[in-house]
């Protein structure tokens, strides 16, 4: 390419034809990811980049420098990027763009609601010229009626979500924090339940390492969890080691976001999403068809008599029943968040841990029941007591310690054999069922740290 063919810029579509060539081409970026040293002493960054020419599937963008700071820092998916001097190549079978630290340049600008013709970043070799601006405000104009084609299919919901598997999310982000020194944690949401989790065989491992309420080393404060949806489960997740100075300035809270190839893992009997060195960013504007339809199926889900039943538990084995049939149904985030203690909900929900797990050890030696029953459901767990008399009659009086276990192991979802011996590390799947729960002041002094709960008018069959 010689310097009469600086100020010609290529569309997209004329550009995959001219492989092994130099060319001038801008483009708007749908999808970044972070950038990541190569296996020998440079970095490298992949972006992908549509015009309207090429506005479906993109094309990719390899873009190499000596450093991290030579790079392209994108701000935001849906800017724009200007590049000179890159060489279109074939591989694969797919064509892509390669960024030669010795000759090309970039210059970034803010997308379509940019107000000026200013890059934010530009590289070294960059030289500005007079043509950009109208390329730019093209492209700018062109990307207010933009919607990326994308199927449904591409972005799983999050009860969709697999242990061990990469997947593409589109959530809400609620809320980012440091949960600990140096770890920063997101919470993401979009209107749906998780699957639930098969736990382990042994109850008794509660005692010594006990099944946590959160991941996150210390609960969020009482009024932070009162702005997050009470329906819906809301997934924790982590940045990989050194990825979270890559990521946290383009994630903020109330936000939209869609994620590509994020892994899915579990931690305590709990979903953690981990943002990695192969996660991208793609272009999300504030009308997105696909978040727009998953903010429609949630206003329908609310609507809906069933709404706050987990998606999961139907249909539900009924292996318990309550005495208020006629109160409609609460979440366990409607529990935590409930504005008014004493209160009185209705539940669906599974029991993870049982403490005492022993049926001898289920009452104090003058014949009270006291136990701690952990109660899951997809927005949230809680400790909730079974005391006394609601413990007679959840357990319906006073049976033999042989009964007391086998309605124990039921509750706690321990497989059994046709003779009604428990199977050896074979995985717990508790059983939904319904509780009535009350919730009150352990102490009126610190009335958030001191909120219990307590099981009520509840029977075991």
């Amino acid at each position: 390419m010689g310097d009469s063919d600086d100020y010609k810029f290529l569309q997209i579509r004329d550009a995959i034809a001219a492989i092994n060539q130099k060319v001038n081409l801008i483009g708007v970026i749908i999808e970044f990811g972070v950038p990541k040293k190569t296996k020998g002493t440079d970095f490298i960054c992949t972006l992908k980049i549509v015009d309207e020419s090429h506005p479906k599937p993109g094309i990719s963008v390899n873009i190499f420098a000596e450093s991290m700071e030579k790079l392209p820092h994108v701000v935001s998916a849906g800017d724009i990027i200007q590049l000179s001097h890159v060489v279109m190549k074939a591989h694969c079978g797919e064509v892509n763009v390669v960024f030669n630290k010795r000759f090309s340049s970039f210059a970034l600008y803010e997308g379509k609601d940019g107000e000026d013709f200013l890059p934010y970043q530009v590289s070294s070799k960059f030289r500005p010229r007079d043509l950009d601006k109208k390329f730019i405000d093209g492209l700018r104009k062109w990307l207010v009626d933009f919607q990326l084609d994308e199927g449904l299919s591409n972005f799983l919901f999050l009860r969709e979500i697999k242990e061990g598997h990469r997947i593409n999310l589109a959530c809400k982000i609620l809320h980012i924090c440091e949960v600990a020194k140096d770890q920063w944690m997101a919470f993401l949401w979009d209107g749906t339940d998780a699957p639930p989790i098969s736990l382990p065989t042994k109850i008794e491992d509660d005692l010594s390492n006990p099944y946590p309420l959160q991941l996150e080393p210390v609960a969020l404060p009482r009024d932070l969890l009162c702005t997050f949806p009470a329906v819906g489960t809301i997934l924790r997740v982590i940045f990989d080691q050194g990825m979270q100075n890559q990521y946290l300035h383009l994630l903020h809270s109330g936000k939209w976001v869609k994620f590509v190839n994020v892994l899915c893992e579990v931690k305590s009997g709990l979903w953690l999403g981990i943002l990695t060195s192969f996660t991208k960013l793609r272009y999300t504007p504030i009308d997105d068809q696909l978040i727009s339809a998953r903010q429609r199926l949630y206003n329908e889900r609310l609507s809906s008599e069933r709404g706050r039943i987990p998606y999961w538990c139907f249909p539900w084995s009924r292996i318990t029943e309550v005495d208020y049939d006629d109160v409609p149904f609460a979440t366990l985030m409607d529990v935590l968040t409930y504005s008014e203690v004493t209160a009185k909900f209705k539940c669906v929900a599974r029991v993870v841990a049982a403490l005492p797990w022993q049926a001898e050890d289920l009452r104090s030696p003058l014949g009270t029941y006291r136990i701690r029953l952990t109660l899951e459901d997809p927005t949230a767990r809680i400790h909730a007591l079974l005391y006394g008399e609601d413990g007679e009659k959840f357990f319906d009086g006073y049976p033999s310690a042989d009964v007391l276990k086998r309605k124990l192991n039921k509750l706690l979802g321990l497989a059994v054999s046709d003779d009604g011996k428990e199977i050896k590390n074979a995985p717990r799947t508790p059983p939904w069922a319904q509780f009535c729960l009350k919730s009150y002041y352990l102490s009126k002094n610190e009335p958030w740290a001191s909120r219990q709960y307590r099981i009520f008018g509840t029977k075991l069959e």
